[in-house]
């Protein structure tokens, strides 16, 4: 087993592991630790815990010290030169008449590089933009090109649920979002309705996926064949899958024809066999749709 603990540097941000170094490290501390980056403060949201040594990426490295107050301060400085870099850096763009959106600036703890993030159609030429930054802020520059759900990620705002987003509050990671999930939860596969504010696919639609398989594989498709329980034999007009209800159209006597709502425990048919083709042909639907969108692509 190895001892360890988790740290994260931005908010929502991946968490990664370092040893504690013996340091009584607890949740909610913030700590100076050595990254790929350089030096760096964190901030602990796994206390020291042991874990088995498959799950760790060895080398681990080791916490430096816990912050001091000298360090917290380092830090609130930081914060207000990355405002001011973020201004010169606007000013520099337009200068060069580059076509990138600058989304933030970031500043390494110890001052050793200032980190600018950006998005943009295509590539970008940014050599001579690098070179007046550097003259300006005499430092090492780093410019990174990042896509839309990041910008997200990193700007924040509000979902068409009204909460906050998700990538920005508690999602370290992005998950496959697929067409697939949609149709699994029957919600419309109008592009503008399952699309977040990134313009890709909602990542709330991964939230339920597991629950709806589940409930949808017991039920029969729209279109099958059932009998009921009290003797009669019909066709499934609709299904409700979280009552697990089905609505029939069964004939009565003298032929009429009725809807009638079961549940699912009281109809027998045959195992549900997924409609393969039907499922593919609404999935190319949707992705041409959601193709003709700009920058929307399903990831």
């Amino acid at each position: 087993m190895t001892t360890i603990i988790g740290v994260r540097f931005r908010q929502a941000g991946k968490v990664y592991y370092f040893d504690p170094a013996g340091l009584d490290i607890r949740q909610g501390n913030h700590v100076i630790v050595e990254t790929a980056r350089g030096v760096e403060y964190g901030y602990v949201v796994l206390g020291c815990r042991e874990v088995e040594d498959e799950k760790v990426v060895q080398p681990l490295k080791a916490v430096m010290r816990l912050a001091t107050p000298a360090d917290d301060e380092i830090e609130r400085r930081n914060k207000e030169k990355e405002k001011d870099a973020f201004k010169i850096c606007l000013e520099k763009i337009a200068k060069h008449g580059l076509e990138m959106k600058l989304i933030d600036c970031e500043y390494t703890f110890d001052n050793n590089k200032v980190l600018f993030y950006f998005t943009a159609d295509g590539r970008i030429d940014f050599r001579e933009l690098v070179k007046d930054l550097a003259s300006v802020f005499k430092t090492r520059i780093e410019l990174r090109q990042i896509g839309v759900r990041d910008e997200t990620k990193i700007v924040g705002g509000i979902g068409i649920c009204g909460r906050p987003m998700c990538c920005h509050t508690f999602l370290s990671d992005f998950a496959p979002v697929s067409i697939k999930m949609a149709k699994e939860q029957n919600l419309s596969l109008n592009p503008t309705k399952i699309s977040g504010v990134c313009g890709r696919l909602m990542c709330c639609l991964k939230n339920e996926e597991e629950a709806y398989e589940y409930l949808n594989s017991k039920l029969p498709n729209v279109g099958d064949f059932v009998t009921t329980n009290d003797g009669l034999k019909g066709e499934v007009s609709s299904v409700s899958v979280l009552k697990q209800q089905v609505k029939v159209i069964v004939t009565v006597g003298n032929d009429e024809k009725e809807i009638r709502e079961y549940k699912v425990d009281d109809l027998r048919f045959r195992p549900k066999r997924r409609r393969e083709k039907a499922v593919m042909d609404d999935e190319l639907k949707a992705l041409e749709a959601l193709e003709k969108r700009e920058g929307n692509h399903i990831e």
